[in-house]
């Protein structure tokens, strides 16, 4: 069990990696929490958010694993990430991540990670592309 619930852990950074959200992974229902959001979030918003973070990067933004703990239904991933963000500038990050699984599939997210480089640079690349959409 432990091995399988790994692969699922890195089968999913991967897919973060390449700027995807792994649908494959997720159950229907699934729900995701991060630090940012402060609140259960449905698969659809979750998944948009991972799309819109990679147009945010210049050739994605790489998930690193550092360590994973797998224990009953759930795996908890220690990761950082690190990528150049559209304006040029680098962005580096530290999380950790509690997936739960069931039946191989993941059915909640809970995303811990550090808010200030979020904060300083990715919200405000967020709100510009979400203006110029709206414009």
């Amino acid at each position: 069990m432990t091995q399988a619930l790994h692969q699922i852990a890195q089968d999913y950074f991967a897919a973060l990696s390449a700027g995807d959200a792994p649908a494959h992974l997720l159950v229907e229902d699934m729900t995701a929490w991060t630090t940012s959001s402060g609140q259960s979030q449905p698969r659809e918003k979750y998944v948009g958010g991972i799309r819109m973070l990679g147009t945010l990067f210049e050739g994605g933004l790489k998930y690193t694993i550092d360590a994973l703990t797998a224990e009953n239904d759930r795996v908890v991933a220690e990761v950082h990430s690190e990528g150049i963000l559209i304006n040029g500038e680098g962005f580096q990050n530290r999380y950790v991540f509690i997936l739960r699984v069931k039946e191989g599939k993941i059915v909640s997210v809970a995303e811990h990670f550090n808010p200030e480089p979020v904060r300083q640079q990715i919200i405000p690349l967020m709100q510009a592309a979400m203006a110029r959409q709206a414009g």
